[in-house]
């Protein structure tokens, strides 16, 4: 598996840093400001409260400031990246980035500190006097030796987290692929013999944190620029002295030779082919040098074709990339107030992000390897940075180690809740599917997956399974789905395989479609041949006949198609609509419907699809206020469909067993106005609509798509509501967390749930 590496031109970079506006980074208000009460609470004479309260106990700064989620990103730009000492002003971008990542990865807010001396005492004074404004300091880009006194000053001097990223995060990051090539490797951490090439602040901090989880201090070889560090040399400082072992070697090349591991962290070209070529079996070679390794991967290859290979660059597998560390070690400490990241914390996080590499990933992270999609395994030991499970995975592991090691102030109580918390920071749809989960999970009920032989419902029947959201059956010939997950890496005797046309239950599933479609022109051999060939209609005679509780399909075929196909076996619930309903979660949560099945609703359409969809959201948790849309608000302008809207009102009108509001005619803006009764004092809706009831199916159609393409809204559906069994039918090409989405709200759906009379 190979990575495109992204190219652009200086011009491109100096653009992307100045327009719309300069720099990275903006401030927004967390609190309304929108009236003289607003601004009353907000400073004079509201915030003397807090103010006063914090001055009785500092520690309610956490509780009524933005300290316990603030961290500082300060430099002096001694070393930015590597293009050496710049200047402080130079570090900003850099400083700047670094908070962008704190945001979009971990949702730390942070500001970028540019410190402008090179005087160690200077610096350090300077941000002891700024630290208690921030939860955490977070340094980065300062020049070595200076890096370890300063860090180790400021841990003692300040009493929350203090980390050098440039040290720590790599060896972090490092320490998870060791990890992970160890247990392909068959080797055992205490055993391995690992050479160093770099002795600076990141070779340091790595051979320290691999000391700390079992590397023999004997077995590591450490080398700077005038080779060895062993016991009796001259010119070693005090931090490589730490490192001195008892040795002949004196070079690199004798260290290297034999060794398990090399673990490059000084210059381009430190390493030879001859050195990787003297190495032990299956070695593990992490050149992380940048922009250009110690050695590149294509030379390795040429000379050992066992190696496991690790760089710093993004165009190679197994990036060791920073960003995978600090903003969820960070985030961890942050949430139980941790006063310092110790060793057990690194380890932790090295820990977490290890185990996470041997997960099977989502299509997120695919689709960042431009569709290739990694597999735990030599190319695949360390997760990409955009696996979006790293928020919820890896805080945790550094929280517990805090707790466990005595350095939290704030412990967690409840360690699933916090997960599902961190999940929630950045995915609006997480809250809600955790509780259709939670609900679903003890129900343990049968769902058919009826494309069983394509990898994407492949994976997706492994998650649902494997996540204990019910038991995954797979309509297939089993040889053709064994190959499959085999390919995908799922154990090929992990879910159960229906083949449909060697089932035994062909003979009640012919009777049961014959009886149903004699009278409209089918011969008995019609129905045998839909049960054996047609995999809709198979697994939908197993949910009629009680052999399944679910079904999710669509992902080889047109929606139409396949509800056409469920329609032959199963039939509308009593005094029901089918239709389709879309979720969609942004700022706030609508339902939009019908998005799927009547394409021109006529009035009476339009009001059972009203009341269907009113029913769903109720079951679901909302309380419904249903607007029927139309480019017309209350007749102005007016037009054919609008008055097929307005006939639909007035049906409504008629009924006296309705509990939900309702609207219309009325425009799309109108409705979602929390302030439209203004205008409209005469409005029934007591607040913005949350039930978009639309005109036709390509409105709902386009206005869902658009809402999630350029709203940036989570669209969960179109879910299938109506039929007697639970079918969900998922898009063309669907991914895999779409489908498991669907196969969950159809467990969710088995008793009727969803909108169902059955539910009322």
């Amino acid at each position: 598996m190979t990575t495109k590496r992204p190219s652009f031109t200086d011009q491109e970079a100096l653009d992307f840093h100045s327009h719309p506006q300069p720099g990275k980074l903006s401030v927004a208000p967390t609190k309304p400001m929108g009236t003289q009460r607003d601004l009353s609470l907000a400073y004079s004479p509201g915030v003397a409260v807090p103010v006063l309260a914090i001055a009785e106990d500092e520690d309610l700064a956490y509780d009524y400031t933005s300290k316990g989620n603030m961290v500082a990103v300060i430099s002096n730009g001694t070393a930015i990246l590597g293009l050496g000492d710049l200047g402080a002003m130079a570090s900003k971008p850099v400083m700047e980035g670094k908070s962008v990542l704190f945001k979009r990865f971990a949702d730390v807010d942070s500001f970028d500190v540019e410190v402008t001396t090179k005087d160690t005492e200077e610096f350090i004074t300077t941000v002891r006097n700024i630290g208690p404004t921030f939860g955490g300091i977070n340094l980065e880009d300062i020049g070595s030796p200076a890096c370890f006194v300063i860090e180790q000053r400021l841990r003692d001097e300040l009493d929350i987290p203090v980390f050098h990223d440039d040290q720590h995060g790599t060896a972090i990051i490092a320490a998870a692929g060791l990890i992970n090539a160890c247990h392909i490797t068959g080797r055992k951490m205490k055993d391995v013999k690992v050479a160093i090439s770099g002795a600076g602040a990141a070779g340091l901090s790595v051979a320290g944190l691999i000391r700390h989880m079992g590397v023999s201090a004997k077995n590591i070889l450490m080398c700077d620029r005038d080779g060895v560090i062993y016991q009796g040399r001259d010119n070693v400082d005090q931090f490589k002295s730490a490192f001195a072992v008892k040795t002949a070697k004196r070079t690199l090349a004798e260290a290297i030779e034999g060794a398990d591991c090399v673990l490059g962290l000084s210059v381009a070209g430190a390493i030879s082919k001859e050195m990787v070529a003297s190495m032990a079996d299956n070695p593990i070679i992490f050149a992380m040098a940048n922009p250009d390794p110690e050695i590149t991967p294509e030379d390795i290859k040429s000379v050992r074709s066992d190696a496991i290979i690790a760089t710093g660059r993004s165009d190679y597998p197994n990036q060791v990339n920073n960003v995978l560390g600090f903003p969820y070690i960070f985030r961890g400490a942050l949430d139980v107030r941790a006063r310092s990241i110790n060793e057990e914390m690194k380890v932790a996080a090295a820990t977490a992000l290890a185990e996470l590499a041997r997960e099977d990933v989502p299509d997120e992270v695919a689709a960042a390897y431009h569709g290739d999609r990694p597999s735990f395994g030599p190319d695949y030991i360390i997760p990409t940075p955009f696996d979006p499970r790293l928020l919820s995975f890896v805080p945790p592991f550094v929280a517990q180690a805090a707790m466990d090691s005595g350095v939290a102030r704030k412990p967690i109580k409840d360690m699933d809740a916090y997960r599902n918390a961190l999940a929630r920071r950045q995915d609006p749809t997480a809250s809600f599917l955790q509780s259709i989960q939670g609900t679903v999970r003890p129900m343990n009920k049968r769902i058919v997956f009826a494309e069983g032989e394509e990898p994407a419902v492949i994976r997706a029947a492994a998650s649902f399974q494997n996540q204990g959201l019910g038991h995954a059956i797979l309509i297939g010939r089993e040889t053709q789905v064994k190959a499959v997950m085999e390919q995908v890496g799922v154990e090929p005797n992990s879910i159960e395989i229906v083949n449909a046309r060697l089932s035994d239950r062909n003979p009640e599933y012919t009777d049961h479609l014959y009886t149903r479609l004699r009278r409209k022109g089918y011969l008995k051999r019609d129905a045998q041949r839909l049960v054996n060939q047609d995999r809709n209609v198979f697994g939908c005679c197993m949910l009629a006949l009680g052999d399944a509780d679910g079904l999710v399909t669509g992902v080889t075929r047109n929606y139409d198609v396949a509800l056409r196909d469920a329609q032959l076996v199963l039939d509308p619930i009593e005094n029901q609509t089918v239709i389709g309903m879309s979720m969609v979660i942004g700022r706030e949560t609508v339902f939009i419907a019908d998005t799927s099945v009547v394409e021109l609703p006529d009035a009476s359409q339009l009001a059972a699809i009203a009341i269907e969809a009113a029913a769903a959201a109720k079951s679901l948790g909302f309380t419904p206020r249903v607007a029927f849309l139309s480019y017309s608000t209350f007749g102005n302008p007016m037009g054919e469909r609008s008055e097929k809207v307005r006939e639909a009102v007035a049906l409504l009108d008629e009924r006296t067993d309705l509990d939900f509001e309702y609207e219309g005619d009325i425009a799309a803006d109108v409705a979602l106005s929390p302030t439209h009764k203004l205008a409209y004092p005469f409005s029934r809706l007591s607040g913005p609509a949350n039930v978009l009831v639309m005109p036709a199916i390509h409105s709902a159609s386009i206005s869902t798509k658009l809402l999630s393409v350029l709203g940036g809204a989570n669209v969960i559906g179109p879910m299938l509501l109506g039929l007697e069994k639970p079918v969900q039918i998922a898009s063309f090409g669907a991914s895999v967390s779409d489908i498991v989405i669907l196969a969950t709200m159809a467990a969710y759906d088995v008793d009727g749930v969803i909108g169902s009379a059955r539910a009322r």
